[in-house]
């Protein structure tokens, strides 16, 4: 008999935001920032928001396959206490991300592949099949929050890529600018930005190219246009602000690795039985609320995901 079984992560839709709840706090900030109030108390990173070519896409359907366990985060929360490290080590970077310039933006894509390539962020998207997913984001300092990415499957831009068969990684990197991201001044950071997958990782249904989010573009400060989310892990390994693509046999030294690789691995998958080395993970904090909630293997996602690491149990599979 056959038996249907819902993912762990699985919650019913009544239990999620309604998109329409959203979009009406989108009318709203679109509203109040015609008026000097909201210049007055940092709408500035509201109108910044309005002056991306693409915002005509959004919002995008929403995929029902990918649904969660908690309430979303309030996009306020979300959108201003960010990593980012380009701009700066601490978390209220957003007004300073405002420098990043989103166009013209190209993403570069080479190593083995049949033809290497660039392609500009624009004519990127409308090869793209644009969706809405409600995911998890834990992010290895133990705080977490719950979110709607627009964007589409990393293994779509991996088909447009057209690796060849020796291929066994994919290597995102950010940009590399410091006149524009003065954080790439500071030299004992190993800039630009690197992070990798395995193919398998890559290609993977949850692998996600986010560019957009609460149905509008992606703001800077939350890695326009093109970020990573593999919800399944540490939030450091979902690279922000993508230039370049590349395919190689080799695994790449990622940037967190380099920096300090007895606290921060390639895998960086989430488990809260294994502790970071200097505080626990066993729990999490919600943004927004401050609730602390237990943390899952693989943050919920292992039904998805846990297959891909049969055979590795040798390697260190957690940050």
């Amino acid at each position: 008999m056959w038996v249907h079984r819902r993912p762990g992560w699985y919650l019913k839709e009544s239990a999620a935001t309604d998109e329409s709840a959203y979009l009406n706090r989108r009318e709203l900030v679109a509203a109040i920032a015609a008026g000097p109030i909201l210049l007055a108390s940092g709408g500035a990173l509201a109108q910044r928001a309005t002056d991306d070519p693409s915002a005509k896409l959004y919002p995008v359907k929403r995929n029902e396959k990918f649904t969660l366990d908690r309430p979303l985060t309030d996009e306020k929360e979300a959108t201003t206490y960010n990593n980012f490290y380009e701009f700066g080590s601490h978390k209220t970077i957003s007004k300073a991300a405002q420098d990043l310039k989103i166009r013209p933006w190209t993403l570069s894509i080479g190593g083995l592949v049949e033809k290497p390539m660039q392609i500009g962020i624009d004519e990127l998207l409308a090869k793209m099949p644009l969706e809405e997913r409600l995911y998890r984001h834990r992010c290895v300092e133990a705080w977490a929050m719950a979110v709607p990415w627009s964007g589409f499957p990393l293994k779509a831009l991996v088909d447009l890529a057209k690796p060849l068969g020796s291929a066994k990684y994919v290597t995102m990197t950010t940009f590399m600018d410091p006149a524009m991201a003065p954080g790439q001044k500071q030299f004992w950071y190993p800039w630009p930005y690197v992070e990798g997958l395995t193919m398998a990782e890559a290609t993977n249904d949850l692998a996600f190219i986010a560019t957009g989010i609460y149905g509008k573009p992606m703001p800077r400060q939350n890695g326009a246009p093109l970020r990573l989310a593999t919800p399944w892990k540490y939030g450091f390994k979902s690279v922000k602000s993508i230039a370049k693509l590349d395919f190689s046999e080799q695994r790449p030294a990622t940037f967190w690795e380099t920096v300090q690789a007895s606290e921060y691995g390639f895998w960086a998958n989430v488990n809260p039985s294994i502790p970071h080395p200097r505080w626990s993970q066993e729990s999490e904090r919600m943004l927004g609320t401050n609730e602390r909630v237990p943390t899952k293997l693989f943050n919920g996602y292992g039904e998805q995901v846990a297959d891909l690491y049969k055979g590795l149990e040798k390697e260190r599979l957690w940050a």
